[in-house]
């Protein structure tokens, strides 16, 4: 800026006085001073895209840096969620697996409640009919007066009692 300002006062004070030397003097170092300012110019421009560019590759290793933390960041956290899902996964198969297995016990459980519920009321009710066949051979004992029907008689009462515990016992069993 200077020196375009230089060669502008050079020329301004050159021209009042008409002589063609200054006139010529003037000119040409209005001319030189301009291509000085010009290199001057360029040079600082281009000075200023070479620092411009370094910046720029500056900011692209940081970035490209950055960005490899962050991608490296990235696949441990996916790998630990992964592992994590998979894990959850295994946890929610293996306890659906403890659920149906307790099911068809309680299913088990259930039939065979039911089973030995059936096996008792007809073990009650064995009992009822032979507790009333046993009234009706007692009642019968006592219509017997012979010494012979009475041991045929108790040894009646001892076969059905013998049976009604065997059913009773192969009942339970």
């Amino acid at each position: 800026m200077a020196l375009l300002g230089v060669a502008t006062v050079a020329v301004l004070l050159a021209l009042p006085t008409q002589s063609p030397a200054l006139l010529s003097v003037s000119s040409v170092a209005a001319v030189a001073l301009g291509w000085a300012a010009l290199r001057i110019v360029w040079t600082e421009v281009l000075q200023s895209r070479r620092e411009n560019a370094a910046d720029r590759a500056a900011a692209a290793n940081a970035y490209r840096s950055l960005f490899t933390e962050r991608a490296a960041e990235h696949a441990e956290f996916t790998t630990a969620m992964t592992e994590r899902l998979a894990a959850s996964n295994l946890s929610v198969r293996e306890l659906q697996g403890a659920l149906v297995q307790s099911q068809q016990l309680a299913a088990a459980e259930k039939v065979r409640a039911e089973t030995a519920e059936a096996a008792t009321v007809q073990a009650q009710q064995r009992v009822a009919e032979l507790e009333k066949s046993i009234e009706l051979l007692r009642e019968e004992a006592a219509a017997v007066t012979d010494v012979e029907d009475l041991v045929a008689f108790d040894e009646q009462v001892a076969q059905v009692v013998k049976e009604a515990t065997q059913d009773k016992k192969a009942k339970l069993a």
